[in-house]
């Protein structure tokens, strides 16, 4: 009886500790739901990235055509990844690609955009992340799909891969255009 007394303390150790685990091992971000689906874009205005650049606000992105917004950040490695989706979104004539600078200093994000090019419409600067919040960014990069009125229809955490350019952001440039 004795030696059960002692050994419950290991025992609810053990099993705390296993619940703990279990709810670390949440879903990753590129499968988290975003809370912005089906709402307006933040009424943020975007400031130009630099002198170079033009940066838009929620009424460029409710001017009637569907928008991809792209979020990315020189120091993003995965963003170097999907640097060549990219141009090819900025090659598509049924959309227009904006993009926003998370957390950076316009200097490196301009030796960014000369080393894999500048495929962004417009590209506006969150230096302190608060747009970011705004719109539920988790992390960089994610790329958002806008219907010509405004209303975010898609959220794709991550480099911008062939496969998530197939199966998630050409269905969702689809829908938006409905």
């Amino acid at each position: 009886m004795r030696r059960i007394v002692y050994l419950l303390p290991f025992l609810a150790f053990a099993v705390l500790a296993a619940i703990f685990y279990a709810k670390l091992e949440g879903a990753p971000p590129e499968q988290l739901p975003s809370a912005m689906i089906g709402k307006k874009v933040p009424a943020i205005a975007l400031a130009a990235l630099d002198r170079d650049t033009q940066g838009f606000t929620p009424a460029d992105l409710a001017n009637g055509h569907v928008s991809v917004v792209n979020v990315w950040a020189s120091w993003c490695a995965p963003c170097r990844l999907e640097a060549p989706r990219l141009a090819e979104l900025a090659r598509r004539k049924d959309i227009v690609l904006y993009g926003f600078v998370y957390k950076d200093k316009p200097g490196t994000a301009r030796d960014f955009l000369r080393e894999f090019g500048n495929p962004f419409t417009r590209l506006g600067l969150d230096a302190n992340g608060a747009t970011a919040i705004e719109w539920g960014v988790y992390g960089v990069p994610e790329t958002y799909v806008i219907d010509g009125h405004g209303i975010i229809r898609e959220r794709y955490a991550g480099p911008l891969t062939a496969a998530a350019m197939r199966q998630v952001i050409d269905p969702a440039i689809a829908r938006a255009k409905l």
